[in-house]
């Protein structure tokens, strides 16, 4: 209980922005003046919050107000895509403090690990932190994901990843607590504590990356799912007419909505003088940045292609707005924002024609608020998350 509420504290404090004092601690959180005393007694102990100045409000004694010392805590996240890792340093209130990107090596395991702990080294030692004062790294890996054995298992686009130990095999490596989160999930996670919105906050965050997923936050906080891998949208049919898909289906969202199936559509309706299709993930992100931009300097051929990709997005996205009732939409990943111009102009209207609960409420649909580096922060940010976020099982008792 102890830990909950010190978690109660310190979620209020840091959602606050300028602090809080004791006072309005008793208030936003109901716990009794006695125990928010001996929390922030301890907090200020530990130099997890400071006493940030004096303010009057109304008769009485002068109000401190606490706020949290945001250097005192650290955490790394590395999101693992198969085409780019990226790497960011939050501190205690979230704030990217270091960035840094590379090419993911090839597919060999053993590598991509090795390409992680030497970043993950760099970032520590540019940002000039102790390493004492980091709580741990968070990773966002393409599922599925063995939650219990901390294992990666054979994700599409990963080849040779079949029950890769990556927690494990990484936290021997650099020495800290590793949480291994699906790179969907963690994107959303990300979202929660960027965006800071109302408690009982839901939305549907569709992630596109070199693969499509989507992620579910309900009541503020992320659905994980029984096996912690909610979010498999790829064998979605969204176009019955659409090309095959090697699960036997066709129009699937693996085949028409990620952005190979994207460069390959533009390349069949000649956007690109040649018709090779591109399926190495590098030159695929070449070539679908081209796409964007000649879409985005007026090229019609290549706005057809992207106003089709939209079209088959607000099928996906309706289907999973008319199964899980949330109140709205968030688009990121790292191909977002080269995405977002001609999606924001087209899915919404596509989104409420289909959807069931038009009579109802409309959809807003927004782009994340933290960028195309969601991933990698929504993996540092599971792990503040365990640090500052009460959680209600928390409390159960085992028996």
């Amino acid at each position: 209980m102890g830990d909950f509420n010190q978690s109660v504290i310190l979620e209020a404090i840091r959602r606050s922005g300028e602090g809080l004092s004791r006072i309005e601690l008793v208030d936003a959180t109901g716990l009794s003046a006695q125990t928010v005393t001996n929390i922030t007694r301890r907090l200020l102990d530990d130099s997890l919050i400071r006493e940030a100045g004096r303010t009057i409000n109304g008769p009485g004694k002068p109000r401190v107000t606490l706020r949290l010392i945001s250097e005192s805590r650290f955490s790394i996240g590395v999101h693992l895509d198969p085409a780019v890792m990226t790497f960011v340093l939050l501190d205690l209130a979230g704030a990217v403090v270091r960035r840094m990107t590379v090419r993911t090596p090839t597919k060999d395991p053993r590598r991509i690990v090795e390409a992680m702990v030497k970043t993950i080294d760099a970032l520590i030692g540019s940002a000039g932190v102790d390493r004492s004062r980091i709580a741990g790294i968070g990773v966002a890996a393409p599922g599925p994901l063995d939650p219990e054995k901390g294992t990666v298992i054979d994700p599409p686009k990963l080849l040779g990843w079949h029950r890769v130990p990556l927690r494990a095999v990484l936290a021997e490596a650099t020495g800290f607590a590793v949480t291994l989160e699906k790179d969907t999930t963690a994107a959303a996670v990300g979202e929660l504590w960027t965006r800071l919105g109302p408690s009982d906050d839901s939305f549907v965050f569709i992630y596109l990356g070199t693969g499509i997923g989507a992620a579910l936050a309900r009541d503020g906080e992320a659905v994980h799912g029984s096996t912690r891998n909610l979010g498999e949208v790829g064998h979605i049919v969204v176009d019955p007419d659409g090309p095959s898909c090697v699960c036997g289906s066709r129009g699937c969202v693996e085949v028409v909505c990620t952005p190979q199936a994207i460069v390959e559509q533009a390349e069949r309706a000649g956007v690109f003088p040649d018709d090779r299709e591109v399926s190495d993930v590098e030159a695929v992100e070449v070539r679908f940045t081209q796409l964007c931009e000649r879409a985005a300097a007026g090229d019609e051929p290549a706005i057809r292609v992207l106003r089709q990709a939209a079209e088959h997005m607000a099928v996906l996205t309706a289907v999973l707005t008319n199964m899980l009732d949330v109140d709205r939409v968030v688009f990121g990943g790292p191909f977002w924002s080269r995405l977002a111009e001609v999606y924001l102009k087209e899915i919404p209207d596509r989104l409420d024609r289909l959807s069931a609960t038009r009579a109802v409420r409309a959809l807003p649909v927004d782009g994340t608020v933290v960028g195309d580096d969601v991933g990698a922060v929504g993996a540092a940010c599971v792990v503040l998350d365990s640090v500052l976020s009460p959680r209600t099982a928390d409390l159960l008792l085992e028996g």
